[in-house]
């Protein structure tokens, strides 16, 4: 959520960052509400005073034997007044705290303007030793591989939960769980990450914590019975690890690594393209989220990048990293890259991670602080997430660039002693 005062101080400034994500400028309309915000306050204030200062008159009256009906009937007045001023700044919060969950982030300095993912900047690329982007046999997908080789079953997914539901099979299954566990346990072994298992079903607060509710609500499922929201993400539990809390800065920078399913519908996805693992409702997903010092977030940022990256250069997959433009930006995100694995058989790059930092956009829906040793003060962290990995691009691109001529897949390496096998067909 954006801070109302750096709103007042730099309006011009927050206006040209929210039309450079192209969303409505609000700026005029919470200033205005401020404004009376702050008048009713003052107002309120000295009548609150004037209250108190004949409360305390009416026992010196009294004792000396003299009426005092007229200073209850003032008092009376002022209660009235004090009432429905306090009324109208309820209402006034309400509305600046709906309009503000309503409102983006704005785009670091350092992001390219643009109004499109057109205009999204390439910032470099990894080829394995060897690749080319040239095949001299015919490439199957993912698909016909995982049907060839009885490892996917995208039908009896359908069948079993409707479209968007994959369902893993036979070594297809073992090469997922071994994928997460090689995940899992390089972040641990080379990135100095904490492991956690978080809980896939989360409160309407925590949702709202991470930006999720109230905007892009529609794109949630929800078990109304119980009011709990199944994740479209694990950064939304593992951030709210620390919802409320004063943090010391001692402990910063906080990494965590978790493991989960996710559940997206993708209510404003109709229309794209949607076979196999390219648009799915539910996918399994490796979260790196942090917890940094201020002025230390955007070197976590290129940290975080870096830490995705050499999953893919150990998992021998080519990729490139794109740096998002503010109108492609999501909603939380103040600055934020991609990764994007290649696809053979698509013939294009598909996005397999996110890595963003939301500065203190998080921390303040979720009320994450921290103290400075040096001035006991208390400031909002900077969170920041990236997917490290998700698995259903990235098997896109695993099944489709370890293929042979013969149409089997050859497990990489470092999956091997997870797999226990070698290769797949």
């Amino acid at each position: 959520m954006l801070d109302i005062k750096f709103i007042r101080e730099n309006p011009e400034l927050v206006k040209k960052g929210l039309t450079d994500k192209n969303a409505t400028v609000i700026v005029d309309e919470i200033l205005e509400l401020d404004f009376n915000r702050r008048n009713i306050i003052v107002k309120n204030e000295e009548l609150k005073s004037k209250k108190n200062k004949v409360s305390a008159e009416i026992p010196k009256l009294k004792k000396a034997g003299q009426d005092t009906t007229v200073i209850f009937a003032e008092m009376k007045s002022l209660g009235d007044e004090i009432a429905a001023l306090d009324n109208q700044l309820r209402e006034i919060d309400e509305n600046i705290d709906n309009i503000l969950r309503h409102t983006p982030n704005i785009a670091h300095s350092s992001v390219p303007v643009g109004r499109t993912a057109e205009e999204n900047v390439e910032v470099r690329r990894w080829l394995p030793e060897g690749f080319s982007f040239e095949s001299d046999f015919k490439v199957l997908d993912h698909i016909e591989l995982g049907k060839k080789l009885g490892i996917l079953d995208f039908e009896r997914g359908a069948k079993i939960s409707g479209s968007g539901f994959p369902l893993y099979t036979s070594k297809g299954a073992t090469l997922e769980r071994s994928l997460i566990n090689f995940m899992l346990d390089y972040h641990l072994a080379h990135h100095n990450y904490i492991e956690v298992l978080p809980p896939i079903l989360v409160s309407r607060e925590s949702m709202r914590g991470t930006g999720q509710i109230p905007k892009m609500e529609e794109d949630m499922y929800l078990i109304e019975k119980d009011g709990l929201y199944p994740i479209p993400t694990a950064e939304v539990p593992i951030t709210n690890i620390h919802r409320d809390e004063m943090l010391s800065e001692d402990e910063l920078t906080i990494n965590y690594v978790g493991y989960s399913p996710c559940f997206r519908r993708e209510a404003g996805s109709y229309g794209k393209e949607s076979k196999g693992f390219l648009r799915v409702h539910q996918f399994n997903k490796v979260e790196m989220v942090k917890f940094s010092k201020p002025e230390n977030s955007y070197d976590e940022l290129e940290n975080l990048v870096k830490d995705a990256e050499d999953i893919l250069q150990a998992l021998n997959i080519p990729y490139r990293i794109i740096l998002l433009c503010t109108g492609d930006l999501s909603f939380s995100a103040a600055k934020c890259y991609d990764i994007e694995t290649w696809s053979p058989a698509e013939n294009r790059w598909l996005e397999a991670s996110s890595c963003s930092n939301f500065e203190s956009f998080q921390a303040r829906r979720a009320n994450i602080k921290y103290k400075r040793k040096a001035d006991k003060k208390s400031e909002f962290v900077h969170t920041l997430n990236g997917s490290g990995l998700a698995t259903s691009r990235l098997m896109v691109s695993l099944l489709e660039n370890n293929q042979t001529p013969e149409g089997k897949v050859v497990v990489p390496q470092v999956l091997q002693k997870y797999t226990l096998f070698k290769i797949i067909g």
